[in-house]
């Protein structure tokens, strides 16, 4: 069996004429002369771990459609809180109490009740994440690097699967979509935006941990300022990302971890998988 990378299959994609018929030939002539890009194929652990992660994901986006619904609730009623966290213990009561319209306060309830049973469903999916981080040396690497978490981290190693299938940082860089694009003319060479090809989640995650690696990390800080001076906050950030996936490479080739700045949060990070 031979998965074929879509975007790559260029004989299929430049064609005049397509049809089941003449795509089904293509391939099989690509096939026989061994010219078919492939996908890599996780293995079957790994394509669990992938899905638990993501499934994590796919339940937290849930929870913010139905936090944003209970604020948008709020805010028609013209409601004033000094919640830091409206969802925390005490805005949770107080949500609890309010009076309200007949419809309103069903509504309310039914939120309320979505996003406790949200609640405990991420509990679940987190504890099983600890289970699984817990025995995978990979993700202890991971952790020592400012920004990711024990769930970054097992999503990292998720995605990535293997070190050993990219030669060097370029082509793990290239396959996240952190690369700059190039457009060559003659002697010109102009470098634009990301690709943003590949990996979306990799890509998504890295962003994330480099915007919490801007403000905790005094040497990634430093990059992160130079190149807002020059670009702006976004693109520092996405330069932070693509730098933060090259250090990577690097600790998990070498299976050595990120000398951090901050031991402690380090330390409180490797004590949640105990």
């Amino acid at each position: 069996m031979v998965l074929a990378n879509p975007l790559k299959t260029k004989a299929i994609a430049s064609a005049r004429i397509k049809s089941d018929k003449v795509d089904a030939r293509i391939l099989a002539h690509l096939l026989r002369t061994n010219l078919i890009p492939e996908c890599y194929v996780p293995p079957k652990e790994m394509r669990e771990i992938r899905s638990l992660v993501r499934h994590r994901v796919s339940i937290v986006k849930l929870r913010t459609m139905v936090k944003n619904k209970v604020h948008a609730l709020v805010d028609r009623n013209g409601l004033k809180h000094e919640f830091s966290d409206l969802f925390g213990k005490s805005g949770m009561k107080w949500l609890k109490s309010l009076e309200l319209s007949g419809l309103d306060r069903l509504m309310l309830d039914n939120y309320l009740l979505h996003l406790e049973s949200l609640n405990v469903q991420i509990e679940r999916v987190d504890d099983e994440i600890t289970s699984k981080a817990s025995v995978d040396r990979d993700v202890k690497i991971l952790m020592s690097l400012t920004g990711i978490s024990v769930y970054s981290a097992l999503l990292i190693k998720s995605e990535i699967g293997t070190i050993e299938r990219f030669g060097d940082y370029k082509k793990l860089v290239s396959w996240a979509g952190l690369a700059p694009s190039l457009h060559q003319s003659g002697d010109v060479e102009y470098h634009g935006s990301i690709t943003k090809q590949g990996s979306t989640m990799l890509r998504w995650i890295m962003v994330e941990a480099a915007r919490v690696a801007s403000n905790h990390d005094p040497r990634l800080r430093a990059f992160y300022e130079r190149v807002k001076q020059r670009r702006g906050d976004q693109k520092a950030v996405v330069a932070l990302a693509n730098k933060m996936l090259k250090i990577i490479w690097f600790m998990l080739t070498w299976k050595e971890e990120y000398e951090s700045a901050n031991e402690k949060s380090y330390a409180r990070k490797l004590n949640s998988l105990e």
